[in-house]
């Protein structure tokens, strides 16, 4: 590779996205998606899809590592990436946690009609030794280069004195950087100090972290040249992996993109590309949500998965046009201001949530929920009005494989896969990056963020309290970023954030299904339990549909595990035991009676339920046609389980809840 031919180098994605994870072996990580709606990788490169590629044998949850490369864009106009065969790349990366040591988050700060608030700083109240700064969990900045080279980690850096890892490099066999994450530590700084609420505990921290990704290519004949750097964000873990938001983290920055002029306002629809993704996305909403299951799940007049309905939504003749533009009606436009016109799809709460606790007396805001983006709205107006492509391929599109695309090509993924992944709202903050996404000066360009020179932590001192105006303007906190800039709103710890945010059904226990809802697609609401599936899977559909459908239907509270007698029970229960909780993934060959994509919670920890002889009892009960002897092997191990009954791990008695 001559690098005089060479424009400009740069590392990709632009924003990379690591998951936390409790795993500790040295292979037990995944590598997150690197093509537009694509499944993560296992270290071998196969796709990471069931339960086992998640989860070790023990139970544990791996960490989603984020890879970096780098790409030579040559003068030429041709792309290539440069590997460890082509010349030495030294990578060079600094993190921090600044969580604690920021403002409360209450609400989005770019919000109009006046909701977004001024904020104080967190842990005001507290006497700190040594100052504020003993709040900034901030390491030392790290340097790997080579192929295949071994972990270092981020171990330097301390909370209230306290050590606190963030994560760890290596790199894989070409040289590219492998960025690990933290394992899921959440603490206070002093034992009996209990979390109260959802986003700003005192004296909690967490191991997220965030930081510029930089790297310094230098070829045989020794010239050297800085990459345009790129950046990795640490999240919490993905609870449903490969389901997608109805508006993702890449619809909302591309929106941010072309209203600044870096992208073109995209001014034709493909249904393809641009409609049936919408209503997809709702679908699949189904197996987080049991109110999103009952308005465009499984067996739904709006069902993207089924034939028949795919049929009428490709259907542009003007004989389809009442029905296109009846149901384009349904979804919230996002330019609606005033009060909050709630019968509208999405059933997904928004950035202004708050407002729907405000007196009766003062309606909600119509932010209160989330609407589809400016582009998408008006791909659906387009789509209503019969003006768009008829190009659908006869079956459902699948993610190309990143090896077969063209270097090219392989940028442009990169470059949003990562983003495709997070969820686009509501921020409240959110459970991966929040609202600042969407601020143009945090970028210099399309997905390229603005990162800032030096490898120092981001400047946490506006003053007693941060004001909208300053959070959002030149020289303030998000005019560009540098080490701990983009996590820092987010809930600490992220555990009591993800067990706050739930379905309507927790806050309005007489609502009409179980929705909206916060983040279902990371953390879900209701699920379909494995033995409801398994139940569901077994029967003998043609002479027992009904009680096949029993199973099929019934979603069950996916937090039922670490709810207690009150909020603060949750809180904690939920520090200690989330990567006990299961997750929603496919299985293997479900039979024709049920969706072929159904997906089911999976590795759930066996000690929440005990021996749960009910399953045993229903089991009986469903299987009375078949042999005699099958029965009376099922009722030997009835009595066998009823003698030796383990008690499930946590249970109530009358009173205490």
């Amino acid at each position: 590779m001559d690098p005089s031919l060479i424009d400009v180098i740069k590392v990709y994605p632009p924003l990379g996205i690591a998951r936390i994870g409790n795993a500790r072996g040295p292979e037990d990580y995944i590598v997150g998606p690197e093509v537009i709606g694509g499944w993560s990788t296992l270290p071998d490169g196969s796709p990471a899809v069931y339960a086992e590629h998640f989860r070790t044998a023990d139970g544990s949850i791996k960490r989603q590592a984020a890879r970096f490369r780098v790409y030579a864009h040559f003068k030429d106009g041709s792309v290539a990436e440069i590997t460890a065969d082509h010349a030495r790349i030294e990578w060079r990366i600094a993190v921090a946690n600044l969580k604690a040591g920021w403002y409360e988050f209450n609400q989005a700060m770019d919000l109009p009609d006046g909701l977004s608030k001024p904020a104080l700083k967190r842990n005001r109240d507290v006497s700190i030794p040594g100052g504020r700064s003993s709040l900034d969990i901030v390491p030392t900045p790290l340097s790997i280069e080579g192929a295949n080279a071994q972990p270092i980690i981020f171990g330097d850096g301390t909370f209230w004195r306290k050590i606190v890892p963030l994560g760890e490099l290596r790199t894989d066999s070409e040289g590219r950087l492998l960025f690990l994450g933290g394992h899921g530590a959440a603490a206070p700084f002093r034992k009996g100090l209990i979390p109260l609420t959802f986003a700003n505990n005192v004296g909690w921290h967490d191991d997220i972290s965030d930081g510029p990704v930089r790297a310094t290519v230098t070829f045989a004949a020794g010239q050297s040249i800085e990459a345009e750097p790129g950046y990795v964000a640490v999240t919490p873990p993905n609870y449903a992996p490969g389901l997608t938001g109805l508006v993702t983290m890449d619809d909302v920055v591309r929106e941010t993109f072309q209203d600044e002029g870096w992208l073109p306002k995209i001014t034709t629809t493909s249904f393809t590309n641009d409609i049936w993704p919408i209503f997809d996305r709702l679908t699949r909403l189904q197996w987080v949500n049991h109110g999103l299951f009952v308005a465009h799940g499984h067996g739904s007049p709006i069902d993207a998965r089924d034939p028949t309905i795919i049929d009428k939504l490709q259907d542009g003749a003007n004989t389809n046009e009442e029905w296109r533009r009846v149901v384009f009606r349904l979804f919230r436009n996002p330019n609606a201001r005033g009060d909050l016109v709630e019968p509208k799809i999405p059933q997904i709460y928004g950035d202004g949530v708050d407002t729907l606790w405000d007196p009766p007396t003062k309606p909600a805001h119509a932010t209160g929920h989330l609407a589809v983006t400016q582009t998408q709205y008006d791909h659906l107006r387009r789509w209503a009005e019969g003006d768009f492509t008829e190009d659908w391929p006869a079956s459902i599109p699948t993610p190309p494989h990143f090896s077969a695309l063209s270097p090219r090509d392989q940028v442009a993924h990169l470059e949003r896969a990562a983003l495709h992944d997070c969820l686009g709202g509501p921020f409240h903050p959110g459970i991966e990056i929040t609202w600042v996404m969407r601020l143009p000066r945090l970028w210099a360009g399309a997905y390229r963020l603005k990162v800032l020179p030096g490898d120092g932590p981001a400047e946490q001192d506006y003053g007693p309290e941060l004001t909208p105006a300053v959070c959002v303007g030149a020289n303030g906190p998000f005019d560009g970023v540098t080490a701990g800039a983009l996590t820092r709103f987010m809930g600490v710890p992220w555990q009591t954030d993800g067990t706050s945010c739930n379905s309507s059904a927790d806050y309005f226990p007489t609502t009409f299904l179980s929705m909206p809802t916060f983040w279902g697609a990371r953390v879900p609401d209701q699920v379909l339990a494995t033995a409801n599936y398994e139940r569901a899977a077994r029967i003998d559909f043609s002479k027992w549909p009904v009680q096949a459908q029993k199973h099929f239907m019934l979603r069950v509270d996916w937090l039922r595990d670490v709810r207690g007698p009150d909020y603060y029970a949750r809180l904690n229960k939920m520090i200690s035991d989330w990567a006990k909780l299961g997750m929603v993934l496919p299985v293997q060959d479900p039979p024709k009676h049920l969706p072929m994509d159904v997906r089911v919670e999976q590795g759930r920890d066996p000690s929440f339920a005990g021996s749960d002889l009910k399953v045993k009892l229903i089991t009986a009960i469903e299987e009375l046609d078949r042999l005699e002897t099958a029965r009376a092997e099922l009722f030997a191990v009835l009595r066998d389980e009823a003698e030796a009954s383990v008690p499930p791990a946590r249970s109530f008695r009358q009173g205490e809840i």
